[in-house]
């Protein structure tokens, strides 16, 4: 199956700075998005580390006999060391962290894809946008077990609070699945620099009404700025020829 994709991150309006990374593999073998956290350095370094961590991690076992379910989970778990680490050599950084979405792409077995946070992986299939992911923070659990609706979360206070992300000692799993894919679908892995702007049906129209990827990508970020851009903006589209 041949894979076409393109990346594209924007600071957005507000922020000075960008502390959101994406790593596109030139050969179509993985995509990472990453969204820092932690101050204006830690952020960046956060979703940095995390960024290259899972690179070099992902390229040099490529070829062993690993699954791909397993290189995952080794490779966040590898990049949440880093930056435990880097938190220890840099006291000024203790509290910096990362969300992270990846997807591998290694035949001949289906892709996979990895989670900690609140960083997205979609499904759009047949002008069906479905979200793949399920967002570690306190609204996500709130929806999930009846508390609040999806309307009341959108403005919740609680709704930047997360379960889960790189770079804590407390993190004790990794979400990672299998994914169900065809020719035709696309798939998006985003920062919640979009999902905080946009509701599914615009994210939808965009991908919908742009045929090019670059074009698509480029709209999903201009929509995201012309509700607020509030936050850094970051999305990977994959398209399965």
């Amino acid at each position: 199956m041949k894979l076409n994709f393109t990346g594209f991150s924007d600071p957005g309006l507000i922020r000075s700075n960008n502390q959101d990374a994406y790593y596109v593999d030139p050969e179509g073998r993985f995509f990472v998005v990453a969204d820092g956290m932690g101050g204006h350095a830690g952020g960046e370094e956060a979703s940095r580390i995390a960024t290259e961590e899972i690179q070099a991690y992902l390229l040099a076992n490529w070829e062993s006999s690993k699954s791909s379910q397993e290189l995952l989970e080794q490779a966040l778990w590898g990049a949440n060391e880093a930056i435990l680490q880097d938190q220890q050599n840099h006291p000024e950084r203790a509290d910096m962290g990362t969300t992270v979405v990846a997807v591998i792409f290694r035949a001949p077995e289906s892709p996979w894809c990895a989670h900690v946070g609140d960083s997205r992986l979609y499904r759009f299939r047949e002008s069906h946008l479905e979200q793949v992911t399920e967002d570690h923070t306190w609204v996500a659990r709130a929806i999930k077990i009846g508390d609040i609706t999806l309307d009341e979360a959108r403005s919740h206070p609680f709704r930047h609070v997360l379960s889960r992300c790189l770079g804590r000692e407390d993190l004790h799993q990794i979400d990672v699945q299998p994914l169900d894919v065809k020719a035709g679908d696309r798939l998006l892995l985003c920062s919640d620099g979009l999902t905080e702007e946009l509701v599914e049906q615009k994210i939808t129209s965009c991908l919908q009404n742009a045929p090019w990827l670059d074009k698509a990508a480029i709209s999903l970020i201009e929509a995201a700025k012309e509700h607020g851009g509030h936050d850094n903006i970051t999305v990977v589209i994959v398209s399965l020829e």
